[in-house]
């Protein structure tokens, strides 16, 4: 699978940017960008925050949304941007918006191999820190920080998952991913009443890490069910905790 990634990835090219796009780089706020991977264009979005727009040597968080948010043409918008803006513009990073097409997952090859390509393309535009890549997914997209934490072992510092699981279907579920994560730090969140995906799946993600001594920690809310993320949103612990990690320090 990997050289079927790589040979996809070569496809992919960096998006030009018209004048208009360029100021708007320059002040920060929410960019839209096209990456090529093979004989497809993908849209994302990408939230720089004013007070960092025209650093150099930034963090990089990317994003991974759950299936409600699918589609293409970005998923950052309508009335509920307003509120996601204003939490993006607080985060001292980054922030990479791919958007999964319909019918698809984020473990899905294509859909893969378009999320490296925007997370690479993000780093050439904005010279941002490789040591500090990292990775938060919501529910379908927590299932895929998972996955991707796994297959790209090595690219990410430190990933967060929320209401998630493992993306196998067969087999050591719990334990495989666990072993391909390795020693990557990650926090796991999951409400105890959750009734879209059972808690189970966090439960045992952290039980097969913890067995294999890998570096996790996690919070579990009671009486807490799937929009857990509104509880994770007040964790003050969480972003210090995240921005904190390099990549050489979990080599």
């Amino acid at each position: 699978m990997r050289f079927i990634l790589l040979s996809l990835l070569v496809g992919g090219i960096f998006s030009f940017l018209s004048p208009t796009d360029a100021r708007a780089r320059e002040k920060g706020g929410l960019l839209s960008r096209n990456v090529k991977v093979g004989n497809k264009s993908y849209g994302y979005q990408i939230y720089m925050p004013g007070k960092l727009a025209g650093k150099e040597k930034l963090p990089v968080i990317l994003f991974l949304h759950g299936i409600g948010q699918r589609g293409t043409g970005g998923f950052v918008k309508g009335a509920a941007a307003i509120l996601i803006r204003q939490y993006l513009e607080r985060l001292p990073a980054v922030v990479v918006l791919p958007q999964c097409e319909k019918g698809r997952y984020w473990s899905d090859p294509e859909m893969e191999a378009m999320v490296m390509a925007t997370l690479n393309d993000t780093v050439a535009e904005f010279k941002a820190d490789r040591e500090r890549l990292y990775m938060i997914g919501v529910s379908m997209g927590g299932f895929g920080a998972w996955h991707l934490a796994a297959e790209q072992r090595g690219m990410f510092a430190a990933f967060v998952s929320i209401c998630g699981g493992s993306p196998l279907r067969t087999g050591e579920r719990f334990q495989t991913i666990a072993r391909r994560v390795g020693r990557t730090p990650v926090w796991v969140f999951h409400g105890m009443d959750d009734r879209v995906v059972p808690v189970s799946e966090s439960r045992q993600m952290v039980a097969a890490l913890k067995a294999l001594g890998g570096n996790v920690r996690y919070s579990e809310y009671e009486g807490v069910g799937h929009n857990v993320w509104l509880n994770v949103m007040k964790e003050r612990e969480l972003l210090p905790w995240l921005l904190s990690q390099r990549l050489s320090s979990t080599k």
